[in-house]
């Protein structure tokens, strides 16, 4: 286990996001995240949000999308507090076996039609946690998952394009 910890380390390397060199680059392709998002859905996007075991990696880069650099909120994408008001929801992290049922009842709580998006390694392939007697891996292992955003921890315009992604498929 230890060795599989050490290759992840020396394949990922500093994890640091370098400073923007263009921030019209980001703010254009935010925008037309944006106008996508409109487009497609005619309205604003919820989400909801659900950490079904991960190491809150992920959860620093998908708060890192409400800062002013990023903010979330003007491109129309907020994140709710329940399930009954989402159009989607962003797993992140390998499902603990104790998250299984509260999983299955936030996607069963959430209306018709659905998306859900698989965040960071964890929750696309199970990441260094794989299966295990505590864990059920990826999160399509418990429901399904329309897109995933592989990384360790993605960073926040990544995640950006897996929700946009979800969406186009939601199209």
């Amino acid at each position: 286990m230890i060795w599989k910890i050490v290759k992840q380390i020396a394949k990922n390397g500093i994890r640091t996001e370098p400073a923007p060199y263009d921030r019209d680059a980001v703010r254009t392709e935010a925008g037309r995240i944006q106008a996508d998002v409109l487009d497609i859905l005619g309205q604003a996007l919820s989400i909801r949000m659900v950490d079904a075991g991960s190491c809150n990696g992920c959860e620093l880069e998908i708060n890192a999308l409400g800062n002013p650099y990023y903010n979330i909120e003007g491109l129309g994408i907020k994140f709710v507090a329940s399930p009954r008001h989402a159009d989607m929801l962003l797993v992140t992290g390998p499902v603990s076996r104790n998250m299984v049922t509260a999983l299955r009842r936030t996607f069963d709580a959430t209306p018709e039609p659905r998306l859900v998006v698989a965040v960071g390694d964890c929750g696309c392939d199970g990441g260094i946690f794989g299966e295990s007697y505590a864990s059920c891996g990826r999160v399509a292992n418990v429901i399904p998952v329309d897109v995933v955003v592989p990384g360790c921890p993605p960073p926040p315009i990544e995640i950006l394009r897996g929700i946009l992604a979800a969406v186009r498929r939601r199209a």
